[in-house]
């Protein structure tokens, strides 16, 4: 993914990555591909087209960006009759970007020129996609209330995975009761190792699902991705909010079941995302979350 930004050996004792991390920075350090990269976070594939459009540039000039995200590993192409369809690398790189953006001052530079500008923006504060989990004021409270109900934890400690190699989530798997960690009911939580990933795996993420976290997440019918060797609970600040939301495999699970049960609805051209009167009745039942702080 990131893995293709050349490293070379510079004969002296500097730390060898920092050819390759100022190559990385090379490639963010451009307002066209910036805009690009954002653009993505939606997670869909864009077409070059929609994306020279979108930064304002020529054709031909996007052309040459592209390429360039495409050969530093930041975005992946795909091809479909005569449509050139780019879309972010992975979660990493929608990680990266994030992070990135949540260094920048959230108040634009100058106030938007239209009213439509302006209500796509509140928009985006309200509610959106971080590329596959829920962001803006919408992620942070939907966080809040299940760290408040003890089923998500902030933590230190190691990450929590979900072993892909064979599909085995070890003791922890949902639907199975945890081991009681001598913290009280609902407030137990697994480490690394008991959810199947390896103790060399093991680092900060952020958050950690309890165990009646997991069990919350099966008893709703929200499927965890039993594939993926992504974290299964990880902080993602929130660059309107400047506070961490739920990111990794539970907030990619929570958002893509959010989205198919019709809790919520993508709204505009970007990300931005509203809570239909459906999901306020069940965000409400679930985790106690008054309709007034969805709006």
């Amino acid at each position: 993914m990131l893995g293709r930004v050349s490293i070379t050996d510079t004969g002296n004792d500097r730390d060898v990555r920092a050819p390759g991390l100022a190559a990385l920075a090379g490639l963010v350090a451009d307002e066209t591909r910036a805009a690009c990269l954002l653009a993505l976070l939606d997670g869909r594939a864009w077409t070059a087209g929609e994306l020279a459009r979108h930064a304002g540039v020529a054709a031909s000039t996007l052309s040459e960006h592209l390429g360039k995200l495409v050969a530093g590993g930041l975005l992946a192409e795909e091809r479909q009759g005569r449509h050139r369809y780019v879309r972010l690398a992975g979660a990493r790189v929608a990680q990266l970007v994030e992070d990135l953006a949540a260094q920048v001052d959230p108040r634009p530079a100058r106030r938007p020129r239209t009213l439509r500008a302006a209500s796509a923006g509140s928009a985006m504060a309200r509610g959106r996609t971080c590329y596959d989990h829920l962001a803006g004021r919408l992620g942070i409270t939907v966080t809040d209330a299940l760290t408040a109900h003890r089923l998500l934890s902030p933590t230190s400690g190691p990450e929590q995975r979900i072993d892909g190699e064979d599909g085995d989530a070890g003791p922890g798997a949902p639907g199975t009761p945890p081991r009681d960690a001598g913290a009280g009911p609902g407030t137990e939580w697994l480490s690394a190792g008991e959810l199947g990933g390896s103790a060399s795996e093991e680092r900060a993420t952020g958050f950690a699902l309890t165990g009646a976290g997991l069990r919350w997440f099966h008893d709703n019918g929200i499927a965890l991705d039993r594939t993926t060797r992504r974290p299964l609970a990880r902080a993602c600040l929130d660059w309107t909010e400047r506070r961490p939301h739920l990111a990794g495999a539970a907030g990619a699970a929570l958002c893509r079941h959010a989205l198919d049960a019709g809790w919520c609805v993508r709204i505009g051209s970007e990300r931005a995302v509203k809570v239909t009167a459906a999901g306020e009745r069940v965000l409400a039942e679930l985790l106690g979350i008054e309709p007034a702080a969805l709006h």
